[in-house]
């Protein structure tokens, strides 16, 4: 058996119509897997990338805004082998000022969507006899504070921590569970910063890498935990960050 292919497999990943979620379907599919990209923008450029490459996937609407919307389209996504939660949004103000309303919107979408999915999914998986694998997309700042993103910063706290619960109820069950905490990557949500002199001067000075992450970095490190090359890692969480941690 190669552990290293996704071939026979079906994959689902949030967030998929741009940067980090759009770099792990592209990356799933180059492995063999057959990918759902889903999202609540449009995800027909990265399954034409994907197609294009001689890979097979579709695109399937998903607001996790929505809890119960997010669990009825991966429902309909039919039998899922493995679930990426990537999906994920942020809201940037002084946490003295900061509106109960970007907590609950953040709140919702990177955490409770997370936890919804993870159980619909593991429920499917649970009733087929199954076995399957979880990637949650953590981050930095489930490790340190940051700075006016309380809301993101609590939820990605969270996810770490519902790895560890997840993998501690569903390790023996036959579902691995791990997660990845990229580093600063070049993507939309970090343009404000690459943008700014002073804080991209900052920022690149601490990573040991002395780059900017790419989203296909975390694409390979998704991509591992769902072969089975993997097998036996459960309730990790796997830094992409070019070594900002070790700082």
């Amino acid at each position: 058996m190669n552990a290293f292919t996704l071939q026979g497999k079906r994959a689902l990943v949030t967030g998929a119509n741009t940067g980090i979620g759009r770099a792990i379907a592209i990356g799933l599919a180059e492995a063999g897997a057959h990918v759902v990209a889903a999202g609540r923008s449009s995800c027909d450029e990265t399954v034409a990338t994907i197609e294009a490459a001689g890979g097979t996937g579709e695109a399937l609407y998903m607001d996790l805004a929505d809890g119960t919307h997010g669990v009825a389209a991966l429902q309909e996504a039919g039998d899922i082998d493995i679930l990426v939660n990537n999906a994920g949004i942020i809201r940037r103000e002084d946490s003295v000022d900061f509106a109960e309303k970007d907590w609950d919107e953040v709140m919702d979408v990177n955490l409770k969507a997370v936890f919804m999915l993870s159980q619909a999914f593991a429920k499917s998986v649970f009733a087929r006899s199954a076995t399957g694998r979880i990637v949650n997309i953590a981050s930095l700042l489930s490790f340190q504070g940051g700075i006016r993103v309380p809301s993101y910063t609590a939820s990605k706290h969270g996810v770490v921590g519902l790895t560890k619960i997840l993998t501690n109820e569903w390790a023996a069950k036959g579902i691995n569970v791990n997660a990845v905490a990229p580093g600063y990557i070049a993507t939309n949500n970090t343009k404000a910063l690459r943008e700014d002199p002073k804080r991209a001067a900052e920022i690149l000075g601490r990573i040991p890498a002395g780059r900017w992450g790419d989203p296909a970095d975390i694409a390979g490190a998704v991509t591992f935990l769902c072969m089975p090359a993997s097998t036996y890692i459960h309730g990790a969480v796997l830094n992409v960050d070019g070594g900002w941690l070790a700082r």
